[in-house]
């Protein structure tokens, strides 16, 4: 449904490992994943707005983008934010999702943000910063969750991990200092602010694909309202 190859989890989690950043695997079966236990504290949005703390998952996701691809065993996957975003459309539509009325609006955004996120350099990125897939055991900080890991532009990395932590401008320009090497005022520039509302689109056609066809009882309707309203935030500052 959302295109994950458990396959190519456990490979990009085992690579992660032997790069220093995550779990390691001590089991692993069809349905089933082990990883040795971490001792530590899961991250929430407010730690992120810790200067010194931003700065150490700053270092971690250089660490990722730079190394984890050389631990893997075989071809590393890719995540293309636009084709999903495709694949998302056409399984909403089949779902006759209660959003079918937005779609044909958010392909149009798609296309257009793809015009203004323009060619970007790509590495082996995680692509699911949420806070909480973040451990910080007091010495080091273990990245987790490894199913939407792939060669992807490292500026998702960062305007995902910005959206999802609430960041505020300055917080994401020192991010992007730290992560990209990119220089001050990055913040405004035309093609982080695209790539922001990229991230939240995700966020919200990835909702909304759960919100159809999911049989958790969870509120995915309520996640859906929150992202879209996130997304309106993010295009008003990406076209103001």
């Amino acid at each position: 449904m959302h295109r994950v190859s458990r396959a190519d989890e456990l490979a990009a989690q085992r690579a992660a490992h032997a790069a220093g950043i995550a779990p390691e695997i001590v089991h692993a079966e069809p349905g089933a994943l082990v990883m040795r236990f971490v001792e530590g504290r899961t991250l929430a949005a407010a730690d992120l707005r810790d200067p010194v703390l931003l700065a150490r998952v700053a270092t971690l996701l250089r660490r990722c983008h730079a190394e984890v691809a050389r631990h893997l065993a075989g071809a590393a996957p890719e995540f293309q934010p636009f084709t999903l975003f495709r694949h998302y459309d056409r399984l909403l539509r089949e779902a006759r999702s209660p959003h079918a009325d937005a779609l044909d609006e958010l392909a149009a955004l798609a296309g257009r943000l793809a015009v203004a996120v323009g060619a970007q350099p790509v590495a082996f990125c995680h692509n699911d910063l949420l806070p909480a897939n973040l451990i910080d055991d007091g010495a080091r900080l273990w990245l987790l969750d490894w199913e939407y890991a792939g060669l992807n532009a490292p500026l998702f990395d960062a305007a995902n991990l910005a959206t999802n932590a609430g960041l505020d401008p300055a917080a994401e320009d020192e991010l992007l200092r730290r992560v990209l090497d990119a220089a001050p005022g990055a913040a405004a520039a035309p093609a982080w602010l695209a790539m922001r509302c990229v991230s939240l689109l995700r966020e919200t056609m990835w909702g909304m694909v759960a919100q159809a066809t999911s049989p958790l009882a969870l509120d995915y309707a309520a996640y859906v309202a929150e992202q879209l309203a996130r997304l309106a935030a993010a295009r008003a500052r990406w076209q103001g």
